[in-house]
This record gives C-alpha cells, structure tokens and sequence, in this order.
C-alpha cells in the first residue's frame, strides 16, 4: 500500500461527516467506561493480571488481523520502532494505570491520563524542534497544578496519595508511544499499525497469564464480564472506532474531542461505583485539562 493511500482523506471534505461522529462518540464513551471497569476488576486481579487479562487477549486478536488482512510488513527500524512503542503503550502503561486506580478513583484518573497532550508537546519539543513557548510552560505549570491537587485530594481528606504519580508516569508512556507511532501512521495503515502495538505490547505480560488464569477461574462471574468488556469495547473497537475517526478527521480535530473522556468518566463512576468526586478533585481536573487546552491552543499562536 502506497503512503498515499494511508493518508487521512476525509480532511478535504466539507460539512457535517456523520460516520466520523459516531465513530468518535462510540470511542469516548468506551475509553471514559475503562476507568471505571478497571476499578470493578482490581482486587480479585492484581494490576499485573488485570493488565494480562487484557492485553493478551487483545495482542491475540491483533495476530489474527495481521494474519487475516496481510498488511505490509514493517522494516527492521519500523519493527524495533513498533516493539518499543507497544510496550510503553501497552505493558508499561496498563500496569502503572492499573496500580494507581488502586486507591485513585476513576473520574480524576482520567483527568490525570488527558494530560498526555502536555507530555507529548514537550517530547517533541526535544526530538522534533517543535516550538513551544511561554504559554507551552504556562500551561503545563497549569496541568501539573491540577494533578498535584487531584493526587493530594484524591481519597478526601487531602493526604498525598503516591499511586497518582503511578497514573502519570503511564500518561508519559502514552505520550512516548504517540511520538514514535507518528511516522509509522503515515507509511502503514493505521489498523495494522494498532494491531502490531497490541502484539508486541502484551509480550512482556505473557509470564503473567497462568497466574491470570488462576485468578480469573476463582473471581466472581462479574468480574470475568467486565474483563470481557474490557477486552472487547475498550480495547478493540475503541482502537478501531479512533482509528476510523483518525481517518476520516485531521488527527488535531479528532483528538479535540478527547476532551470529553474525563468528564464522561467521572459521570461513569458515579453512576455505577458512586464514587462522588471532592470539589478540590473536580477543580484538579478542571485545571489539567485546562493547562492541556494552553499548551495546544496557546502554544502555537
């Protein structure tokens, strides 16, 4: 397949794309319910299983895709690129998320996850010589402000809360993995390009899958539902349905509308956890999404 035709087509189209719209509401609504599911699934699974549960059984679908559509096969630097890039993403990132929602509730973690647009600017301002400016700096200070008051008042009652830094170390990983994805979207298919990350992602947590097993077998049914959900909503058709609006939209335009997880998380883990968020937690999220908003908005006027 030529560059050409990877490329995103839809961005020279006018009006109203409907198909992009949907593709873009299934995607928020799926990644804003991990949070939540994550938090059902901790303790009958240790980060580690819950992570296995997940990734393996996504990595598996990833192998019969790349089976079943035969898409280019990447060259060595793009293989060691996508290697790389999938276990920041994938392994590395799902055990520190998973950690941290030990004691971090789902609404401000996904807050904290949405401030990988900051990590993501300053990386290339360094690999890439992207600009970034006084208002680049303000608005990290902002996102960073926010994530300090969400971790000391994450539990209520403002003591600092460590698992917080975990959920941000895996926002940096994501940010990591977007950089060295990017030249890689612009060569393969962005399918095929998800389905190598979630292959080569999941292999560092195969050692972990007889004891997942074993844990799977004595949880509650609930729990084995919600990893399935987990697996088949979030996973897989949330990669799909971003890949679809990734197509058919500029990647800025879609990823505006990412703004809208956090908030949907946080409805989320109302309703089904009654987790109620603090005032100082909604006013964290509020500031890092804000300081997201500066480095993107700001940044490059």
């Amino acid at each position: 397949m030529s560059v050409a035709a990877c490329e995103p087509t839809a961005a020279k189209k006018t009006g109203f794309d409907l198909i992009a719209f949907g593709a873009i509401l299934v995607t928020i609504l799926f990644w804003a319910s991990s949070f939540a599911v994550i938090r059902v699934c901790l303790g009958p699974l240790s980060p580690i299983e819950l992570a296995a549960a997940r990734y393996v059984s996504a990595g598996f679908l990833g192998a019969v895709y790349l089976i079943a559509a035969r898409p280019p096969m990447p060259c060595g630097a793009d293989f060691l690129r996508l290697g790389i890039a999938g276990v920041l993403f994938i392994s590395v990132y799902a055990v520190l998320l998973n950690t941290g929602e030990q004691t971090v509730p789902a609404g401000p973690a996904s807050f904290i996850i949405n401030t990988m647009p900051v990590f993501t600017a300053m990386i290339a301002l360094v690999v890439l010589g992207e600009r970034f400016g006084l208002w680049g700096w303000v608005g990290t200070a902002v996102s960073f402000g926010g994530v300090a008051l969400i971790a000391a008042a994450a539990d209520g009652d403002f003591s600092f809360d460590p698992n917080a830094l975990l959920i941000l170390g895996a926002a940096i990983c994501a940010a990591v993995a977007s950089i060295m994805q990017k030249p890689l979207l612009k060569r393969f298919p962005a399918l095929a390009v998800t389905a190598w990350i979630m292959l080569l992602g999941s292999v560092p947590l195969l050692p972990a899958v007889p004891g997942t097993i074993r844990a799977l077998s004595a949880a509650p049914a609930a729990v084995n539902w919600n990893v399935a959900y987990l697996v088949l909503f979030p996973t897989v058709i949330g990669y799909v349905t971003w890949a679809i609006a990734l197509k058919r939209l500029p990647a800025g335009r879609a990823a505006n509308f990412l703004y809208g997880v956090p908030p949907t998380a946080t409805l989320i883990g109302f309703v089904w956890l009654g987790e109620t968020p603090t005032v100082a937690g909604l006013v964290g999220g509020a500031m890092a999404i804000l300081g997201v908003l500066i480095v993107n908005v700001m940044r490059r006027r």
